[in-house]
């Protein structure tokens, strides 16, 4: 009897990451894939991204969150109303593992469903750190809910452990985002160009930038500083990507949807590039401008610069082609100038991916489909010998 496996996403960027371990799990034999959309996918606000996936899977179940409104309430009657739904789809699909990405609400709402289901769950990407969301304390719940735990790399399964986890339980198998630079076949710069229906220029970056959860009321100066800074590059075109349905992020979209049509000869702005458009963006940009953690995690293996603003992915292991900066106008455009000069250059030349080899999705695959599920549910708190 086939095992089912049962992947849930929320997210465009969470998608991309999960696209390959998917295709992976399509077409093995032994495995039968189901397929939770949820979230950001199924809002018209944040572009209706289930449809993309459609062309690529079958959708199993879609849960539709409500995401009508960003604030704390509203995010709190999302969550409420998802884990009711992914209860009864759970109900129906009966899966025997649920695998899960990251650290959003969302996510925490399918795993704590699966949990009181008594489903054993699979958690890809724990042990990371974002001290200026609080995405930090959904991770790590998400992990203390799980059974297999799947990192980016060994810092992070140590922090897996310290939680209490049990080490034979948690692997090391890399970031999932290499695998999409090494299997994807990326556009060329007039095929970029043509997709998104704008030329660039000498220079060019790409600016993704999130509400920073655990602060109050301070994503629209942070991002005006952040146009401000860029509003005084020379020969420098922009692509922006919208913010998530974070906290304030819509204060974030607004201020995009503004920028770019008052500067339409300079800018242009995407709810979602997708993760081809995404990617191949990355290979004709100086930097990603920021926030993101695609500017910690892809970026760097094409050797592009990363501008680092704020303490959003403070804690996160870094490769050397990120350079870090405060979220005012002055120390952005200290960054800026850092970039692009000689020794940033120099330095870009040697710059080493520090997620990995890009054979995630073959790892997480040979031990969810091999691993015994018998038991697996019965947890003890692995203490650390000190």
């Amino acid at each position: 009897m086939k095992r089912k496996i049962c992947v849930v996403t929320g997210t465009r960027a969470e998608y991309g990451l999960l696209y390959w371990l998917m295709k992976e799990i399509e077409s093995d034999s032994d495995l039968d894939l189901q397929l939770i959309v949820t979230g950001m996918h199924l809002s018209p606000e944040f572009g209706l991204t289930y449809q993309e996936i459609e062309k690529d899977f079958n959708i199993n179940r879609k849960i539709e969150m409500l995401l009508s409104s960003d604030t704390p309430i509203g995010i709190s009657k999302s969550m409420g109303l998802a884990q009711i739904s992914f209860s009864e789809a759970y109900e129906d699909l009966q899966p025997d593992i649920v695998v899960v990405l990251g650290d959003r609400y969302e996510i925490f709402s399918a795993v704590s469903a699966a949990m009181i289901a008594r489903i054993p769950i699979a958690h890809l990407h724990g042990g990371e750190t974002t001290e200026g969301a609080f995405d930090e304390a959904i991770r790590h719940s998400i992990s203390k809910m799980s059974h297999l735990h799947f990192t980016a790399a060994q810092a992070y399964r140590k922090r897996v452990i310290q939680l209490g986890e049990d080490p034979a339980r948690v692997f090391d198998v890399g970031g999932l985002g290499i695998e999409n630079i090494k299997r994807l076949k990326l556009l060329n710069k007039e095929e970029f160009e043509k997709s998104i229906e704008f030329k660039l220029n000498k220079k060019n970056i790409l600016v993704t930038f999130h509400p920073v959860t655990l602060e109050s009321s301070t994503a629209k100066d942070q991002f005006q500083d952040l146009l401000d800074a860029i509003d005084s590059l020379e020969n420098t075109n922009i692509v922006f990507t919208k913010a998530n349905s974070d906290t304030d992020g819509r204060i974030i979209n607004s201020m995009i949807d503004e920028y770019v049509s008052n500067h339409t000869h300079k800018a242009v702005g995407f709810t979602s590039l997708g993760q081809l458009r995404y990617l191949s963006a990355l290979q004709y940009v100086d930097a990603v401008v920021g926030n993101s953690s695609s500017g910690l995690a892809e970026a760097p293996s094409f050797k592009i610069g990363t501008i680092n603003i704020g303490d959003r992915q403070k804690g996160r292991i870094m490769a050397e082609s990120v350079i870090n900066c405060d979220d005012n106008k002055k120390s952005i455009l200290d960054a800026f100038k850092y970039l692009y000069s000689n020794e940033f250059k120099e330095l870009l030349q040697n710059t080493k991916n520090p997620y990995g080899d890009g054979v995630a999705s073959q790892k997480i695959l040979d031990i969810i489909k091999s691993v015994d599920l018998n038991n697996i549910l019965k947890k003890s708190f692995y203490d650390l010998k000190v």
